[in-house]
């Protein structure tokens, strides 16, 4: 089972390389974070002729959420628990069943945090707080759980071009690295680093000051797995090729390979 996550900076603008790279690359399931589209305006119709079911839990010019899957939804739940007084459409989790089992899958656009210096940041470090205790809950399970999405945060030096250029940033401050690794110290699995030693791989280069051109990036597109997930896991793979197409998302899809 191939499983991805992209976080695709708007849908209207990049329908056309999604459904191209849906067609090239296949994936079972799809996450896409930064839809900035609310539910009635997503190209449903246009990925469901594709073979794929849709879910979504969008907002109108911000944020937003999706799940495509190939597999029939046994459940869609929209939004991350903890605070009724939240809007804003981050996260979306859904099952599947396949031969195997359950698959649970979230599609995460986790808060950036910028400028620090404001409401943003205590938010940010907020939202993490409310992930890490549903996916303690969710973990309890004992599923295969996929938590995909753009995290907003550089784990380790290796994943960034330039470590000092990033220090004080909400992405790299120790207070962000602590809460990423305390949700991760739940016993969740980061797919990529299972299976790429490698530093220097990134999900993500920014439009401006040429970054695509000088290799100039970030790894903030993470692939959290439950321990059942990752006992099947088989490879974990970066799609940096969509950067170089026309009108392209800054960010580009990372996916996995389950065993089924």
């Amino acid at each position: 089972m191939k499983i991805a996550s992209w976080n695709i900076n708007g849908i209207k603008a990049r329908i056309e390389g999604l459904k191209t790279w849906l067609d090239q690359t296949q994936p079972d399931i799809a996450c896409l974070q930064e839809i900035k589209s609310i539910d009635e305006n997503f190209p449903a119709d246009e990925i469901e002729a594709l073979g794929y079911n849709v879910a979504v839990h969008g907002q109108k010019s911000f944020n937003g959420v999706a799940i495509l899957s190939k597999h029939k939804f046994d459940d869609v739940i929209p939004g991350l628990p903890g605070d009724k007084s939240d809007e804003q459409a981050r996260y979306l989790e859904a099952v599947v069943s396949t031969k195997t089992g359950a698959v649970r899958v979230a599609s995460i656009y986790l808060p950036n945090g910028n400028p620090v210096d404001s409401d943003k940041y205590p938010y940010k470090l907020g939202w993490m707080a409310r992930l890490k205790a549903h996916f303690a809950d969710v973990l309890k399970y004992e599923e295969s759980f996929v938590a995909a999405g753009d995290y907003n945060v550089i784990p380790t030096e290796g994943d960034v071009h330039d470590p000092e250029a990033w220090e004080g940033d909400a992405l790299y401050r120790p207070e962000t690295h602590a809460a990423f690794r305390s949700i991760v110290n739940l016993g969740l699995t980061d797919a990529f680093r299972a299976v790429n030693p490698r530093d220097h791989c990134y999900t993500f280069w920014d439009y401006q000051r040429g970054a695509w051109q000088k290799d100039n990036g970030i790894r903030i597109d993470h692939l959290l797995l439950s321990p059942q997930a990752a006992d099947r896991l088989q490879t974990c793979q970066i799609d940096r090729f969509t950067r170089g197409w026309e009108k392209p998302s800054d960010h580009v899809p990372i996916w996995i390979e389950l065993e089924v």
